[in-house]
């Protein structure tokens, strides 16, 4: 144990002394420099950032322990994530870093009006800090709980040690957050970052070697030869992530948090350029394909050691990284798992506090508000909220059901409409303010009324991407009766950082879109899956669903190449580029 506490420690400060060490000349006086890193972010520290701020405790924990209690489908929560950011890199992100905003909603008050503007940054903070945060604390929580045995070494109860973790974590986050702003939080993730893909990954490994006392081989034949259906990626009615939701609603909440959700563009608002920024978040979301061998993975590594009767539920992951991996790392992967939540919860203070300073503080309260004043105020709200979070979180051990589950069922009340009102503001010049605020509206209650008062039998999930089309067809009819004078334009400014675009866009996107059709046609019935065992693992439909991939991939390609070239938004792009030439 002191072995495990010392590596620990020592990983955790080598982290915060990097993180000093890189930002200490950094001009934290300005409002750029604060809550935008000075715009001056690189493809490397975005892609760890947005890992590491989209990684916690809450998917490692609660994935492994969906997988443990059922199967794998979970991970299309992550792997699907991939086809968010190449529509982030393709679409959203010229757009954003062109008009040179500081937060998303600013685009909602430009196309729409400031009341819209309002309301949405009202409702992502509701959800920062009455959802997100605490369960990100809370799972932390849960990990150290389990790894480090705070119930014996204190002689305290299992309760008492959440709340003494909760604020632990809390208050070392906080400071990131508050003091540091924008650039400590994503030069801590980045080393984060590279621990957490080489820890997270010697998990299964050493998992598997357990499983197959020193064999990985033997290890993987148990897997792919017994309960083949905790490795079926492709969910049935009643599995945790039916098949059929990944077109739906998944599609609308990933792209949501990937497109719109401040916490996670906040990062790619602060790059250097266009190039860079579209590096970051195509390199996040190859991250995100392999992020279910470590999140998902070990769950049904657990499952075969462990054993069902065990009934671990969210504690499996936990239990497994005690249980297997050699007491020398189990110290460095803790800290590199504090470190994931500490990302996680540090990123949602300061994007909520950045919410909060410019769009209701500045248009609201005090519309000359120096950049001097929005930072003080910034970190006052920063301090407030992680207080007021830290006091809400250990609550959240009485929730019902799964972590993970709970908490994206939850989500659904912000991710919805914020995306349904940006893809129509985007795509359509037509659409009106009042038809903007009236879905925002009609969302949360026929939200609440499906789903924690009716409590329909159709998945959540489905349930998202139904209420995503109900809303885009009201917002036309609402704008159809009550039309606006005069369409949108979209006003012509020069850019805020170079907007040539990376010229492997297409062929790397065509590559990221490829992987994840690849791993779902293994991790399924005619892949490794399949009831049908011979020589070969695979089904003997394998080859001829490789042909398809293939061919798809051309396709994609030549789509993504001409889409690229006769973009709107680029073809703007380059008008703007000479102009400022």
């Amino acid at each position: 144990m002191l072995l495990t506490v010392v590596s620990f420690i020592f990983f955790t400060a080598l982290v915060a002394v990097i993180s000093w060490w890189k930002t200490k000349e950094e001009k934290l006086d300005t409002a750029d420099g604060y809550f935008l890193a000075g715009r001056g972010l690189s493809g490397i520290v975005i892609a760890g950032s947005m890992l590491l701020t989209n990684i916690s405790a809450e998917q490692i924990v609660g994935l492994s322990g969906q997988a443990y209690m059922k199967n794998i489908t979970g991970m299309a929560w992550e792997s699907t994530a991939a086809v968010a950011t190449i529509m982030l890199a393709v679409f959203f992100l010229p757009y954003y870093l062109k008009r040179g905003f500081t937060t998303m909603p600013q685009f909602l008050e430009e196309r729409y009006d400031s009341t819209t503007r309002k309301l949405i940054s009202m409702l992502l903070l509701a959800g920062y800090v009455l959802i997100s945060t605490p369960a990100a604390l809370y799972a932390g929580a849960v990990a150290f709980n389990q790894v480090f045995d705070l119930e014996a070494i204190l002689g305290v109860t299992y309760v008492q040690s959440i709340w003494i973790l909760v604020w632990t974590i809390g208050i070392i986050g906080s400071i990131y957050a508050v003091f540091g702003g924008l650039k400590a939080v994503a030069v801590s993730d980045t080393i984060n970052g590279i621990g957490l893909v080489v820890g997270g990954l010697a998990v299964p490994f050493f998992g598997l070697l357990y499983l197959g006392k020193g064999n990985i081989g033997n290890a993987l034949n148990q897997i792919t030869t017994t309960h083949l259906d905790k490795i079926n990626a492709i969910g049935g009615p009643t599995d945790p992530i039916p098949f059929g939701t990944i077109f739906t609603g998944m599609v609308f909440a990933n792209m949501f948090y990937w497109c719109t959700n401040q916490v996670l563009i906040q990062r790619t608002l602060g790059a250097a350029n266009l190039k860079e920024g579209q590096k970051g978040v195509l390199l996040s979301g190859f991250m995100k394909i392999l992020i279910p061998i470590i999140v998902s993975f070990p769950g049904v590594i657990a499952f075969h050691i462990f054993g069902e009767s065990a009934n671990l539920g969210d504690a499996a992951y936990p239990k497994l990284v005690a249980t297997v991996l050699p007491k020398s790392l189990v110290g460095f992967y803790s800290a590199v798992i504090f470190g994931a939540v500490l990302s996680t919860y540090n990123s949602l203070l300061n994007s909520a506090a950045t919410l909060f300073c410019f769009d209701v503080y500045k248009p609201v309260i005090n519309p000359n508000a120096s950049d001097e004043k929005l930072i003080k105020v910034a970190k006052q709200v920063g301090t407030f909220l992680a207080i007021f979070s830290m006091s809400v979180a250990p609550f959240t051990m009485y929730a019902k059901g799964g972590l993970f589950e709970v908490m994206r069922r939850f989500t659904g009340f912000f991710n919805i409409p914020t995306i349904a009102i940006v893809l129509v503001g985007l795509f359509s010049k037509k659409v009106t303010a009042l038809a903007a605020k009236t879905v925002v509206i009609f969302h949360l209650i026929a939200y609440t009324i499906l789903i924690f008062i009716l409590k329909v039998k159709l998945n959540y999930v489905h349930v998202m991407g139904l209420l995503f089309v109900v809303e885009v067809i009201l917002m036309h009819i609402i704008s159809a009766i009550k039309p606006i004078e005069k369409d949108y334009e979209e006003p012509r400014t020069k850019p805020f950082v170079d907007m040539k675009p990376w010229a492997k866009l297409p062929l790397v996107s065509t590559l990221l879109m490829g992987l994840l059709v690849f791993i779902y046609i293994f991790l399924s019935p005619i892949g490794v899956v399949s009831s049908i065992k011979g020589e070969n693992l695979v089904g003997p439909n394998f080859k001829l669903a490789m042909l398809a991939l293939v061919v798809g991939m051309g396709i994609f390609y030549k789509v993504m190449d001409m889409k690229i070239k006769h973009s709107r938004f680029l073809a703007e792009i380059e008008d703007f580029s000479e102009e400022k030439k």
